[in-house]
């Protein structure tokens, strides 16, 4: 398995970029097909550039639909105990995801992070820290938004409306992106992330009432603010 871990990425070119072109026109129609879901403002994400895309999150599927619907190459963090998982841990480092010891201060994990927006990345986190199990966005941890801050990227706001999809309760699922903050001019240190904190946590709140009641709808064409669908919704809605 190392030495396939150390040959197959040459077909790609070694770049996590090289393996998301050539495996998400594959993989996206079987997850859309799968799960019942719409998009909605992908258009949003811009299309260059380093960005912390900020996400609730409330179920495993939450990741594969992220990466299917973001028009951009994302790379998660994911809890270091995965990467310990036989063939996972090797998909997982191939698609350029990277651990974080959850619990701790992971100095490292933040380098990582901080050194991928700077380079024009698209990093995932999600800023509550873990699943949410009351089907509402819970409290964000700000420290998160200190990678996007540091760095002078726009943060992403993101909501999904996954709560309790399980491969045996299949129920509607929507995303829907927002449109990039920046938070140029505030306080360094905590008092900054604080005030960055409540913004990007009041819009995230925002997005996903409108995901729930896209999902309550049927998946209209446009959400009450004007947003329009997008992405693979034709695979997953209109099947």
């Amino acid at each position: 398995m190392s030495r396939l871990g150390e040959t197959l990425p040459r077909f790609w070119g070694g770049e996590p970029e090289g393996i998301w072109r050539f495996f998400r026109p594959l993989l996206a129609p079987p997850i859309a097909l799968t799960v019942r879901a719409a998009a909605y403002g992908g258009d949003r994400v811009p299309p260059e550039g380093g960005a912390l895309l900020a996400a609730n999150h409330f179920s495993g599927i939450d990741h594969p639909l992220i990466g299917t619907y973001c028009p951009r190459v994302v790379y998660f963090m994911a809890k270091s105990e995965l990467f310990e998982i036989p063939v996972l841990g090797t998909w997982l480092r191939w698609m350029g995801t990277y651990p974080i010891r959850r619990g701790e201060a992971d100095r490292e994990s933040v380098r990582h992070s901080r050194e991928l927006v700077r380079n024009g990345k698209v990093v995932v986190v999600h800023l509550e820290g873990h699943r949410q199990p009351f089907g509402h966005p819970g409290p964000i941890h700000y420290g998160g938004l200190m990678i996007a801050l540091t760095e002078k990227v726009s943060v992403i706001p993101c909501a999904l409306d996954t709560w309790r999809w399980s491969p045996t309760n299949r129920r509607p699922c929507t995303i829907v992106f927002g449109e990039p903050m920046t938070f140029e001019g505030l306080p360094r240190g905590r008092a900054g992330y604080e005030q960055a904190g409540r913004a990007v946590e009041a819009e995230i709140a925002r997005l996903w009432r409108m995901a729930a009641q896209a999902a309550h709808d049927g998946f209209p064409d446009e959400l009450s603010d004007g947003t329009k669908r997008s992405g693979w919704h034709c695979w997953s809605v209109d099947r």
